[in-house]
C-alpha cells in the first residue's frame, strides 16, 4: 500500500507510524486514519466526520467494554489548526 498524502496529524503521542488524515468537505472535518501497521482501516474505512466517529465510538464501547477510548485519536480542534496551517501554505505558493 502506498502511502497517503495531505494534511495529517499524530494521533498517537510517540509513534510516528500512526497518522490522522484530515481534510474539509462542504464545511465539514473529516477524519482518516492510517496505521502502516493495520492497512485495512485504510482500505476498509472512508472519510469520517465527528458525527459518525462518534457513533462509531459508542458501537466500540458497547461491543468491547474497552478501557480505551478511541474519540482520543480525533481531534477537532488539531484538525482545524491543521487545516489552517495547510491553506496558508498553499496561500504563500
Amino acid at each position: 500500500m502506498e502511502v497517503p498524502s495531505g494534511p495529517f496529524y499524530y494521533p498517537v503521542p510517540g509513534n510516528k507510524r500512526i497518522r490522522m488524515y484530515v481534510r474539509e468537505r462542504h464545511g465539514v472535518v473529516e477524519f482518516r486514519l492510517y496505521n502502516p501497521d493495520y492497512p485495512e482501516i485504510w482500505e476498509r474505512h472512508g472519510w469520517l466526520d465527528m458525527d459518525l466517529v462518534q457513533r462509531g465510538v459508542q458501537l466500540f464501547r458497547q461491543e468491547r467494554r474497552a478501557a480505551v477510548d478511541p474519540l482520543q485519536l480525533y481531534d477537532l480542534r488539531v484538525a482545524r489548526a491543521v487545516l489552517e496551517e495547510a491553506r496558508q501554505r498553499q496561500a504563500e505558493r
